[in-house]
């Protein structure tokens, strides 16, 4: 077992990245080191960039530690400024707990993102009325093992009885 004193910063960092808005550079903490019921992300991101849409999960515990730069938090119908030193609880819940934080334009937002790992889950977009449900990695988790995943636009919802006879 490797010894448990992690520097998030010599961790291998993965990026992503989508239009003019998205840019991340993620490393995984908890799960490489044996947690289960625990997830733990570093996350950088470039200066006026989120990692990932306005979201809130229905299942899922989150809570962010900023350690470095500074940025805004979206939160519900809010904006706060976020600086390092700054704690961020993002309990489960419907969109008036969704939440998103964004780099300043200064430079680069760097933070823990920290996760309970229920699963399944399901998350709700509200800017884009997308809803995704997802099952086999929790937020945090390996994103390698998830077996389920499928986002779907909220319109397009059927009743619960179509096509059953």
């Amino acid at each position: 077992m490797p010894v448990p004193v992690i520097r998030p910063d010599s961790l291998p960092h993965a990026g992503h990245s989508h239009g003019t808005g998205f840019a991340a550079r993620t490393a995984a903490i908890a799960a490489p080191f044996g947690a289960r019921h625990l997830g733990a992300r570093h996350v950088v991101l470039p200066a006026g960039k989120a990692g990932w849409p306005f979201h809130c999960h229905h299942a899922n515990d989150e809570l962010f530690v900023i350690l470095s730069g500074h940025g805004i938090l979206r939160h519900g119908a809010e904006t706060v400024p976020v600086a390092p030193g700054d704690v961020i609880v993002c309990p489960a819940g419907g969109p008036e707990g969704a939440h998103q934080l964004r780099a300043g334009a200064e430079g680069p937002l760097a933070f823990l993102a920290i996760s309970s790992m229920r699963e399944p889950d399901v998350m709700e977009y509200p800017d884009s009325g997308k809803v995704t449900v997802f099952a086999g990695a929790a937020p945090g988790g390996r994103a390698g093992d998830r077996r389920v995943s499928l986002t779907v636009k909220a319109a397009s919802a059927v009743d619960y009885w179509e096509g059953e006879e």
